[in-house]
């Protein structure tokens, strides 16, 4: 099998999303675009851009990327500050979570193209990127604002919900029809569910004694391995292979070995990602984006607004300033790699082709429109809501920045074992550290 010509046009296509991707830096965008950008131009579908690539040819290595994606996105899951906050994230995040649900659910159904689409639509417009804010929060420097733990629980408490919302719509988008058979499959999915949450907060030193090994070459395809497995487990058992993913990566996020899967995997997930969003941007047809212009600017325009009226509650409900509101909602704005992986489930069941170059241009647009947001909210928000700033607590600021740090100690290259204050410097300045840098975008 002879794949010179496939392999040059690929290592081209990554080559013009490094260039276009430094370029974009000098603004403040992420990379989830700029890949989308690449395979969309590169698309069989465009005849513009004289690098064509078959979507066919990288499918399996997108599946890691997705497995990957959701893996370390259950990986990263902080159980105490969902578990120690409960009552509150469910007021604050619960509000936001349904309120945008209802939304998004309202813009499917007037599209018209099927209940099932626009159950798929409300995921799309529901869920925020935590990759993407993760990212912001650590080049604009604000781990130690007083609004950045609210963001940080709304975060968690999504996290929860896409793993039963991922449950329920695989078995919706199948197109199972008779009572009894969705009842059962309902509990097989949910008894799934809460088995692997019991085990991850429960069962994490037995988990840990299973995985041990010294060896970081065994380590990794180990926890590789698991993900893949537990991704087709869960496809087996109807709740997709997305959520298989991220419950394993729940589960080994509660032991003693997170940093160490996050330091091994995270280079794997970049990597794999990186094949996810090109191959989405290759099945993307330019020509069909001018059936979906409409919904898709609607769509947008009552996230911003939703958004925008949403920070305000968030302040109300947890007593910050206007100002603090308005960076929620800018940081909540940002959607990403969950719409992408809900368009690819959804074309995978079969349902209106549509949705592919909804989801891709809805993002498109977000993952630009919602960074440069963020960049300016505070700007903005001196402008919209004049007056004086609340003092801020140096002690206060120092503690939570601390236990941030420690949480986002991986983002920054740095080993548990570093000293705190190595730590917290490097998440705030990540210009300044010699280590490698990875992109926490995803």
């Amino acid at each position: 099998m002879r794949l010179g010509e496939e392999l040059l046009v690929l290592g081209l296509l990554f080559l013009i999303a490094y260039i276009l991707g430094r370029l974009a830096r000098t603004i403040g965008l992420p990379a989830i675009p700029i890949y989308m950008l690449v395979g969309l131009v590169a698309s069989p579908y465009s005849t513009f851009f004289p690098l064509n690539f078959e979507s066919a040819d990288v499918e399996l290595i997108a599946v890691f990327g997705l497995i990957l994606l959701l893996f370390n996105l259950g990986l990263e899951f902080d159980q105490d500050e969902f578990y120690g906050n409960a009552r509150r994230l469910l007021i604050s995040g619960g509000t936001r979570i349904l309120i945008n649900f209802g939304v998004g659910f309202g813009i499917g159904l007037w599209v018209g193209w099927g209940t099932r689409e626009a159950l798929i639509i409300a995921g799309m417009t529901g869920v925020s990127s935590s990759a993407i804010i993760t990212k912001l929060f650590i080049e604009l420097r604000r781990l130690a604002n007083r609004e950045t733990p609210t963001i940080l629980g709304i975060m968690v408490l999504e996290d929860v919900f896409i793993a039963f919302y991922l449950a329920i719509v695989g078995i919706i988008v199948s197109g199972e029809t008779d009572l009894w058979p969705i009842i059962g499959q309902l509990a097989i999915s949910f008894t799934f569910l809460i088995v692997m949450f019991a085990l991850a907060r429960f069962g994490g030193r037995l988990v840990a004694r299973l995985v041990n090994t010294r060896d970081d070459e065994l380590f990794t395809l180990l926890f590789f391995g698991l993900a893949v497995m537990f991704a087709g487990l869960g496809e087996l058992l109807g709740v997709s292979d997305a959520i298989g993913a991220f419950l394993i990566g729940l589960v080994l996020g509660a032991t003693r070995f997170r940093a160490r899967i996050e330091q091994l995997a995270l280079p794997l997930r970049d990597v794999f990602a990186a094949f996810f969003f090109l191959n989405f941007g290759l099945a993307l047809d330019v020509s069909a984006f001018g059936q979906v212009v409409l919904p898709v600017a609607v769509a947008v325009v009552l996230t911003l607004l939703v958004n925008g009226l949403g920070g305000q509650l968030i302040a109300w409900q947890n007593g910050l300033t206007r100002r603090e509101g308005l960076n929620a909602s800018a940081m909540l704005t940002n959607r990403g790699e969950f719409a992408l992986i809900l368009a690819t489930l959804a074309a995978g069941a079969g349902l209106d082709e549509r949705l592919t170059p909804f989801a891709g241009l809805y993002v498109l647009i977000l993952a630009v429109v919602g960074p440069l947001l963020a960049v300016h909210s505070e700007r903005i928000g001196r402008w919209l809501f004049p007056g004086r700033t609340l003092a801020r607590d140096p002690e206060r600021d120092r503690m939570r920045a601390e236990g941030i740090a420690l949480l986002e100690a991986a983002d920054a290259g740095q080993s548990p074992s570093d000293p705190v204050e190595d730590v917290i410097e490097a998440v705030a300045d990540p210009d300044e550290r010699s280590e490698r840098r990875r992109d926490p975008e995803y």
